[in-house]
């Protein structure tokens, strides 16, 4: 599907992230995960050309997406931040509309078409009784799916995710990795999200990568990268790993800071 190759990326003269590659396949649900100030919201900007990146590549289907244009880069994957703010006044079907915009030359106007797209994401998203409804009176977790609603409308083949649970309380925080687990599992959506609850990336993800001072420290499946070894040396916690029998993800239970 898309493969990170060896790519670095320096802030005035400083390197923030060195050397890191990875491979996602398609329809993975893949997690980056490490401590704060890591890399792994820079990384993930990088790899939606947010910002750029000085050595490496990143390939979509083969092909370079620096040999891309906007357009054709936002038909292939959608990015949302962490936060995410429309106009007081946007209406939630307003916003998922502009996920077609990508599609469309600059002078055209959407079409039946589209607006049957624009409807279809919001049913998929269950907010089609709010689509009349301003952006701001929504909850968070109401907003974050709006937002998901408008990359659907954009028919990415990739959803690139940075802390999506971020500002939600624990009921919204499973309600939108709910959401993104529909669309993976439904609609053999690619995901790829930043996350730092541990439990939360163990049990959506496929695959897990971890982060550490800017560099891949390893990446596998939760099984492998969930271990007491790995959470002592990347975040200096002390961890119980329990593995439950009707689950094939482990739980982490943090006890104490390492001194």
């Amino acid at each position: 599907m898309f493969r990170v190759n060896s790519v670095s990326i320096r802030y005035e003269q400083k390197n923030i992230v060195s050397d890191f590659s990875f491979h996602v396949n398609q329809g993975e649900i893949v997690s980056i995960i490490g401590p704060n100030g890591s890399g792994k919201s820079t990384l993930l900007k990088a790899i939606a050309r947010g910002i750029p990146y000085h050595e490496g590549s990143v390939e979509f289907d083969g092909t370079n997406l620096k040999s891309m244009n906007a357009k054709q880069v936002a038909r292939k994957m959608c990015m949302l931040s962490q936060k995410n703010q429309a106009p007081n006044d946007m209406t939630v079907i307003d916003l998922v509309s502009y996920g077609r915009y990508p599609h469309k030359r600059w002078f055209e106007k959407l079409n039946n078409e589209d607006m049957e797209i624009v409807h279809w994401a919001l049913e998929k998203t269950h907010l089609t009784m709010y689509k009349d409804r301003t952006v701001a009176s929504l909850s968070g977790g109401e907003s974050q799916r709006a937002w998901i609603a408008m990359a659907l409308a954009q028919r990415p083949k990739v959803l690139l995710l940075d802390e999506p649970t971020t500002y939600l309380d624990i009921s919204h925080q499973h309600e939108v990795l709910e959401l993104v687990r529909e669309l993976n599992q439904e609609m053999g959506m690619t995901v790829v999200m930043v996350l730092h609850d541990l439990n939360q990336a163990s049990y959506y993800s496929d695959n897990i990568v971890v982060v550490q001072a800017g560099e891949k420290v390893m990446s596998g499946t939760p099984n492998e990268v969930m271990t007491k070894d790995l959470i002592r040396q990347v975040y200096r916690m002390d961890a119980e790993i329990q593995y439950m029998t009707n689950e094939n993800k482990p739980r982490i239970h943090l006890l104490s800071t390492v001194r």
